[in-house]
């Protein structure tokens, strides 16, 4: 009697998970129907796209590039050329002349772009973020360049053409081409200059995990520094599911399984419309990170990585800033690294708006024990001005030293954001003031107002900072700091 009403249980619960399944499944099918409809922009498949198992072919920049023409010759006529004409809009990316199509800009910052300089002194390359371009890296580019560095402003596998390009797309696709691209540029600046690996949100995670990888013995050339913006070292462990949202999208009338967003595609050097492969790639990159660490953490931390400089703003809704900290920095042996944090403007009036723990980043950072690691904190003087100064505080002290800065926070700014960090305040595209001549849509500060529901755009997107007013203080570290992982090699 017993084994029999344990039976009848086991089948009830076995019948309940299943029916709270099914249920599940059909509001996620209807919350599916609410997205907008995929345009072809979603659905092409472009062939020449660079993948890991090309590098038996292709093993130089130049190589690469040339791969590069025929899938952006695929992307003009499957993509460009096949636009619907209720899509010929001058906010659509694809629509052939619209202000949003970058397509005749020179240089194209959504490829592939080296700044070669006569007389080299150093090499940088350069790694956007994803969903990103090169375009994002272009500010530290042309100031580099300027200084006499040769710059490799690389575009990953799955970027820069359509977002359908981040559907199959694997991590090891954009190690790989990283790897191509640190080998060309070490052979061409040859032996005695220094090559630095420039990486932003994805890209600086996997600027981490070349160092790694090097480090554990893979024959790479050695980077003599690291600097990373807005570092994807911790990703939401929601991402982990992704694959299994990602298998649906292969059953008939659930295609948009495969979006985590469907956007419109109104920005030249980024897609708006985002794949759940590509969180589950991210969430993989991490987790390899990881891996790394774990088994190069010895007492002490790991050591012998080329010194890194990272700038994280405490303000990030895309990656952990806690992850940052706790995932990397402080699992590094004091060899000389630094973190600097942009932190939020204390004196923007916002104060009551902020949600909770927002404030209090900072404070157990510049509080607490001490760091294995340089900690610089950029945040207000003073509970009631706009003038910013720079708290630094040495690795293994509890000693600050507070110093002027010369900058003041925008007014209208509450924080930085995680797109920011890479973008000068002149950016012609997301800037602080709209270009005298406008060549490109702008989507810097619109400061526009009306009633809500008539924007093709989201809302989001519009009060999200696209620019860092303290970029000019970003881009001197990192050329002091270039100059210091110099005279260290």
């Amino acid at each position: 009697m017993h084994m029999r009403v344990l039976k009848h249980l086991g089948l009830f619960l076995a019948y309940a998970v299943l029916g709270i399944v099914v249920a599940l499944l059909a509001v996620y099918i209807v919350y599916l129907r609410s997205y907008p409809e995929l345009q072809r922009w979603h659905a092409v498949t472009l062939d020449a796209e660079f993948r890991a198992p090309d590098v038996s072919r292709v093993k130089t920049i130049d190589d690469y590039r040339r791969l590069e023409d025929g899938l952006f010759s695929q992307l003009r006529e499957q993509v460009y050329g096949r636009v619907a004409p209720e899509d010929r809009r001058k906010l659509n990316r694809y629509s052939p002349g619209s202000l949003a199509d970058p397509t005749g800009m020179d240089p194209d910052w959504n490829r592939t772009t080296v700044l070669t300089a006569p007389s080299p002194c150093g090499g940088a390359l350069l790694l956007h973020g994803l969903s990103d371009s090169p375009y994002s890296m272009r500010g530290l580019a042309e100031s580099l360049h300027a200084r006499g560095f040769t710059t490799v402003a690389l575009r990953l596998p799955g970027h820069g053409t359509a977002p359908s390009g981040l559907r199959k797309v694997r991590w090891e696709d954009l190690a790989a081409a990283v790897r191509l691209a640190a080998r060309d540029l070490r052979a061409r600046l040859g032996p005695n200059h220094p090559v630095y690996l420039v990486g932003y949100s994805a890209g600086a995670a996997l600027a981490v995990e070349y160092a790694l990888s090097q480090l554990r013995g893979e024959d790479l050339p050695q980077p003599a520094g690291l600097v990373l913006l807005s570092p994807a070292i911790g990703v939401s462990p929601a991402a982990a599911l992704a694959s299994w949202q990602g298998r649906l999208s292969g059953f008939p009338g659930l295609e948009k399984a495969a979006w985590t967003t469907v956007a419109p595609e109104f920005d030249p050097y980024k897609y708006g419309s985002f794949t759940v492969n590509a969180a589950e790639q991210v969430y993989r990159l991490t987790q390899q990170i990881g891996a790394h660490l774990s088994k190069l953490d010895a007492q002490g931390g790991v050591k012998r990585l080329p010194p890194i400089l990272a700038f994280q703003s405490a303000a990030d809704d895309t990656v952990s800033t806690t992850a940052v900290i706790d995932a990397l920095f402080r699992r590094l042996a004091s060899e000389g690294h630094e973190l600097v944090l942009f932190d939020i403007n204390r004196n923007a009036q916002a104060e009551p708006f902020y949600r909770p723990g927002v404030l209090e980043v900072r404070y157990g950072l510049l509080g607490g024990p001490p760091l294995p690691f340089d900690l610089t904190v950029l945040t207000n003087a003073g509970p009631e001005t706009q003038e910013v100064i720079a708290i630094h505080r040495a690795a293994n002290t509890t000693d600050t030293l507070r110093s002027a800065t010369g900058l003041r926070w925008p007014r209208e700014v509450f924080s930085l954001s995680h797109v920011a960090l890479p973008f000068p305040p002149d950016d012609p595209v997301y800037g602080a003031g709209r270009p005298a001549v406008q060549r490109l849509i702008y989507l810097g500060s619109m400061g526009i107002h009306g009633e809500r529901g008539l924007l093709a755009l989201p809302v989001g997107d519009l009060i999200r900072l696209r620019h860092n007013p303290f970029f000019g203080y970003l881009e001197a570290r990192v050329i002091t700091f270039l100059g210091v992982a110099e005279t260290r090699r």
